[in-house]
């Protein structure tokens, strides 16, 4: 489980370290960080995916994803005694990220690119670090990326040897570097961050790939866009928790049930009381089709690692939102969760079911900061 999680120079979030639980609810008002800190999380993803730079670029380059304010903001310029404005910059132009649990810790640093590279919006890969333990230190680091030379430290000897020269400043050690002999620490951090999973585009519009007939195989897990729902429900039908999805249909919708139709070809079969045939996914409301998918996403027979949600509430009448709150609560004890939510119903049903960790953000001076949170302790890698 992910303990820690740090970002340094990504839009709001100029310098921030929060910790994270197995149900962490990120909480605070419009414009207060929440979706840059869900974005964090999915540009670290990224990384393992050698889909970062690509990514970084889609959003302008460094230029517009950078910290927008000065480099530090001066005791002075809060209390208003002197103007906010810029200074003379003594730390390199970087944006950071890493994250560490009771194992080990990743984090990467990112630059300019060179100023002959063709493509200006691509960052560099400047540093990557990856160490024992919740705590950078130089003698916890066993794997290391400078500029385009890589090297990692023997398990036996802890002895450093020299695997790659001359890696891409667009590539990451993570994916280009992991190998069963050589990186194996590498191999399974790659494939731990691939299986994050991420759920923020689950559509529920007319033209909704959820809303058609799909075809019916193995779906273990939900796609982020949940175009295979009836796939999804008649997997955890056959090998999942079937009793707890007909738990969850029932204590949203009393005297309900979901089933899938058959055939090669087939949708979700929603059934009401009151009514003398059971509705398809066409017919349903944007709200229903939503927790519908929620519960095929949250309900998964293989549950990853993290899961992250940005705004599940979107379309859901309040009534759903204690429905919503017990079945992210069960969900997180198979996997660890991270809740992004402005929805104060959402925020106090998930209080009422039981422990959750909260982190409410909030700006001043225009970076985001968690005032309520202890911070935990965090060392960045120096380039």
């Amino acid at each position: 489980m992910i303990t820690t999680l740090a970002i340094s120079g990504y839009r709001s979030l100029r310098d921030i370290v929060v910790p994270l639980d197995s149900l962490t609810l990120v909480t605070g008002a419009n414009g207060s960080g929440k979706t840059s800190l869900y974005r964090s999380l999915r540009l670290l993803a990224e990384t393992a995916q050698n889909r970062l730079i690509r990514t970084l670029a889609a959003e302008g380059g460094l230029q517009s994803t950078l910290w927008a304010g000065p480099e530090r903001i001066s005791r002075q310029m809060r209390a208003g005694v002197h103007p906010v404005q810029g200074t003379v910059r003594k730390d390199r132009v970087a944006l950071k990220l890493g994250f560490s649990d009771d194992s080990f810790g990743y984090a990467i640093d990112l630059g300019l690119p060179s100023a002959e590279h063709p493509f200006p919006l691509d960052p560099a890969i400047k540093l990557e670090a990856m160490w024992t333990g919740d705590l950078f230190s130089k003698a916890s680091l066993f794997a290391e990326r400078r500029a385009g030379m890589v090297r990692l430290r023997t398990a036996r000897t802890h002895e450093w040897r020299e695997v790659m020269q001359g890696l891409s400043p667009f590539d990451s050690m993570v994916t280009h570097c992991a190998d069963p002999e050589n990186g194996a620490e590498l191999l399974a951090l790659r494939e731990r961050m691939r299986d994050w999973r991420f759920y923020d585009a689950l559509r529920t519009d007319p033209e909704a790939p959820a809303r058609r007939p799909q075809i019916m195989s193995y779906t273990p897990v939900l796609s982020g866009d949940g175009g295979d729902l009836a796939a999804a429900i008649a997997t955890i039908r056959a090998i999942g928790d079937r009793e707890t999805l007909d738990e969850v249909i029932e204590h949203a919708f009393p005297g309900s049930s979901l089933e899938t139709g058959t055939g090669d070809h087939a949708g979700i079969l929603f059934s009401q009381t009151g009514l003398l045939r059971p509705l398809g996914a066409g017919e349903l409301s944007d709200g229903t089709l939503r927790y519908l998918l929620l519960v095929a996403a949250l309900l998964s027979p293989r549950p990853p690692e993290l899961m992250v949600l940005n705004e599940p509430e979107a379309s859901l009448h309040p009534s759903l939102m204690p429905a919503l709150a017990r079945l992210v609560v069960l969900a997180s004890a198979k996997c660890q969760i991270v809740l992004v939510s402005h929805s104060q119903a959402l925020i106090e049903a998930i209080r009422h079911e039981g422990a959750v960790s909260e982190i409410r953000l909030g700006k001043s001076f225009g970076e985001t900061g968690a005032p309520d949170v202890d911070a935990p302790r965090w060392t960045w890698p120096k380039r």
